[in-house]
């Protein structure tokens, strides 16, 4: 008999909260009716209310009497920034859904125990200086993808597939992404360029260099070494 009551009680709160959370939806859905809501969720700080509009999370009341755009909530305990890493599970890609690793060019750092992944156009001034960034990075096993972006830097899509079918297509992609040697062979073996193509336009990856974790959360452009090696390491090794 206690059991039923406790479970019944249980689901009484549970209906509770996620009335709240309606109720937050709804008058986020009225307020900004332009805005591309993704979900409401009530957090443990402060009875703020968490908001994932427009690709961004914000942070409001039960009432929405304010809101807080893109604000930053840290945990003072742990200095965990709790937005980042919900933002990281929200935006996370299914590792499924990414391409094959042999379709590749990868890099071993080190013991290789981490990892990254990375699309990446060779004539992307960012994606050249990112490149900076991967060599203070150490233990890690770096998956590039080449996934030239033609409209933006005519002739792209033929430097990726002269790279992929150099003899060594590691150290041809390292040699133009650090100084700007281009390889000497031509593109004519079969390359995973195209096919690449296809899986990050079906992704919704639109900015090159797009960094990935272990986990799936992207970064897209520039991200420090830093930054990416703290968030390795936040990151449960797959």
């Amino acid at each position: 008999m206690f059991r039923v009551i406790f479970l019944s009680a249980l689901m009484l709160l549970a209906g509770f909260a996620s009335a709240d959370e309606n109720s937050v939806r709804q008058l986020i859905a009225g307020k900004f009716p332009q805005g591309k809501l993704g979900g409401v969720a009530k957090t443990t700080y402060g009875g703020l209310y968490e908001v994932y509009m427009d690709g961004d999370i914000h942070y409001t009341d039960e009432k929405v009497s304010f809101l807080i755009i893109k604000g930053q909530l840290i945990d003072t305990k742990t200095s965990l920034n709790v937005t980042e890493q919900r933002f990281r599970k929200l935006t996370a890609l299914n590792l499924k859904d990414l391409p094959p690793p042999e379709m590749a060019i990868k890099r071993v750092k080190g013991d290789g125990r981490r990892q990254l992944i990375v699309f990446s156009d060779p004539m992307c001034p960012y994606c050249r200086r990112i490149e900076q960034e991967f060599a203070k990075l150490t233990n890690v096993t770096i998956y590039v993808f080449p996934y030239p972006i033609e409209k933006k830097f005519p002739g792209t899509t033929e430097l990726s597939k002269a790279i992929w079918c150099a003899p060594d297509r590691a150290k041809a992609w390292d040699e133009w992404m650090q100084k700007g040697t281009r390889p000497t062979n031509k593109a004519t073996c079969a390359t995973p360029v195209d096919e690449l193509d296809k899986i990050g336009n079906k992704l919704g990856i639109s900015v090159t260099p797009t960094v990935i974790f272990a986990d799936g959360a992207p970064m897209s452009g520039m991200v420090s070494a830093p930054d990416m090696d703290r968030l390795m390491n936040q990151t449960p090794a797959h």
